[in-house]
């Protein structure tokens, strides 16, 4: 009778998981779309404007300002998520992905439109895929994703190493380093974000809080293949 009644609860578990866990993946994709739509209208929109491209470019105070911003908010969101409204979650997701538009409208001058639209339906596609794998499949993939977030570190590091030694052939090495690290993040996210939904029965704040951070991490995931993939076969103006 306890074995009965054990699967019982499992059943009405697994019933309450496929009412929200669908409805909490569509809610991560719906916020990391919309991030990146408002990412590249500002973006576009700096570029095309010689005013406000002056009012950045030429002042390399309102540049430090914004990177600081950026960081500041990813930080500050991921740090005090649990403390925060599901309201002012979001306001500061989309305050970070317009942050963010505006600091990559400089990809706009560096590169031809043509490359900048190609190599972002090739960044869609490869992301797509990676993230389909790492949703679909049964492989455990946490021992990678500390193995991928150290290569991230040593990554950054090498970057800035090179920030002064300028040598292009190990601007392309590092360039290539980054698009596999970040394939195999997205990866590692997607079935990470998965296992974290899954455990949630139902759609409150919390649920969805998680659903935003997430999504979070996939834009990341993505604005950062785009940008390595775009060092590679970006053509320059």
């Amino acid at each position: 009778m306890e074995i009965q009644e054990f699967e019982k609860i499992v059943r009405r578990q697994e019933g309450a998981l496929s009412s929200a866990f669908p409805a909490l993946m569509r809610k991560v994709y719906v916020w990391m779309t919309l991030a990146l739509a408002i990412t590249g209208i500002c973006a576009y929109g700096v570029a095309t404007s010689p005013a406000l491209l002056q009012l950045i470019y030429m002042n390399r105070a309102a540049i430090w300002i914004l990177l600081f911003a950026e960081l500041g908010l990813v930080f500050y969101t991921t740090a005090r998520i649990n403390h925060l409204s599901l309201t002012t979650a979001t306001t500061l997701f989309i305050l970070y992905s317009a942050i963010n538009g505006v600091t990559l409208s400089a990809i706009f001058l560096a590169y031809t439109l043509t490359s900048i639209a190609s190599v972002f339906f090739i960044t869609a596609g490869t992301f797509a895929a990676t993230a389909l794998y790492g949703y679909s499949t049964k492989r455990d993939l946490s021992k990678l994703g500390g193995i991928l977030f150290m290569a991230l570190i040593g990554l950054i590091l090498a970057t800035v190493v090179n920030l002064f030694l300028h040598n292009s052939m190990l601007d392309l090495m590092l360039s290539y380093a980054g698009v596999v690290i970040f394939v195999g993040l997205t990866a590692w996210d997607s079935q990470k974000i998965k296992q974290m939904l899954a455990m949630q029965t139902d759609m409150g704040e919390t649920a969805q809080k998680m659903a935003l951070m997430g999504a979070l991490s996939l834009y990341l995931d993505f604005i950062n293949l785009f940008l390595y993939l775009l060092r590679i076969f970006g053509k320059e103006r």
